[in-house]
């Protein structure tokens, strides 16, 4: 081999176990703290959630680790936050199905878009959906309610906490997979006004969380027909998912998970991703989140998380797109 030969594999060979040598480098996060952005207020749900992770994923990680509530514009100011921060691992989003799956189709003019700015590391929880009526609403199962909205075609009023929601979308999917129609009565102030307008009989349907539907139900305020989740709750076992009553699309309620910029090495995504694992695993952890209404669902892999992210942007944009939805 002569000496030019020499020299260039030498140097390829020495190039290739420099790089070796950095990618099983173990990722340091102790250098400064790790902030976890909230697009949401304090006291909602994202809040919720990562008011519980945080803690532990301190531990996991060795650093400090702060939330950092970016609220305003339907989630989008927290995104956009994210979005724009360094590739390195030292800021997550903690998005949800509403700034992930049902802002792009709603806000096509947002820059940053989850599939092509952000990469999916892993799902943490999905907090169920159940579909709640007033007691004097006569059928008590969802096939007797289809049956009784195709008789009495837009009769029934359901409410939802705004045009956009994602509580308003599920049941437009609802109502195009079941082939009624019922009138949208949207309420401004979250999930509140449209729970109130429920049990005054205001409106008689709605896709609210099975945590703020749960007491209403035990107290014989609202009767529950059917959930929107991946099997059934133990605190409702005798309620169907509605992928049972023949609604198989309707399985996920609303899902959060953890994202970081477009960019970010893969060596660093794998170190959240088995952080969050160890996070996710620990009984607390999970008693705190399913005492809170949230089930706790983990994706295998961010290659899982992103193909379901994937899915979810399709199915809201078929929706949204159907029923003519805009943002209010």
């Amino acid at each position: 081999m002569n000496a030019r030969r020499f020299s260039a594999v030498a140097m390829a060979t020495a190039t290739s176990i420099f790089a070796t040598g950095l990618a099983a480098q173990p990722v340091d996060f102790s250098r400064r703290p790790v902030r976890i952005i909230v697009p949401f207020a304090p006291g909602g749900a994202s809040d919720f959630v990562g008011r519980i992770i945080q803690p532990r994923l301190a531990e996991e990680l060795g650093t400090q680790v702060v939330l950092d509530n970016r609220a305003g514009a339907a989630g989008n100011i927290g995104v956009e936050v994210a979005g724009r921060a360094s590739p390195d691992g030292f800021t997550l989003l903690l998005g949800n199905v509403g700034t992930m799956a049902i802002n792009p189709s709603l806000f096509p003019d947002f820059p940053l878009k989850p599939l092509k700015d952000f990469i999916a590391v892993i799902q943490v929880v999905d907090v169920p959906g159940a579909l709640v009526a007033n007691p004097s609403l006569p059928p008590s199962s969802v096939s007797d309610l289809v049956a009784y909205a195709k008789a009495n075609p837009n009769k029934l009023n359901f409410a939802s906490p705004g045009s956009g929601s994602g509580n308003r979308i599920e049941m437009e999917i609802f109502m195009r997979a079941a082939g009624i129609q019922m009138t949208h009565i949207p309420y401004k102030g979250g999930a509140g006004p449209a729970v109130t307008s429920l049990l005054q009989n205001e409106t008689q349907l709605g896709f609210v969380t099975l945590s703020s539907a749960m007491n209403f139900v035990k107290a014989g305020k609202l009767k529950m027909l059917g959930i929107v989740a991946s099997v059934r709750n133990p605190g409702v076992p005798d309620v169907p998912t509605m992928a049972e009553t023949g609604f198989k699309s309707m399985r996920t309620g609303s899902w959060q998970g953890v994202f970081v910029p477009a960019g970010t090495p893969r060596p660093v995504v794998n170190r959240l991703f088995t952080a969050m694992q160890k996070v996710m695993e620990h009984p607390d952890v999970r008693r705190r989140l399913n005492e809170g209404g949230a089930e706790v669902v983990v994706s295998r892999s961010p290659e899982e998380f992103t193909a379901f992210v994937k899915v979810e942007n399709e199915r809201f944009a078929r929706a949204i797109k159907d029923a003519g939805i805009t943002a209010d």
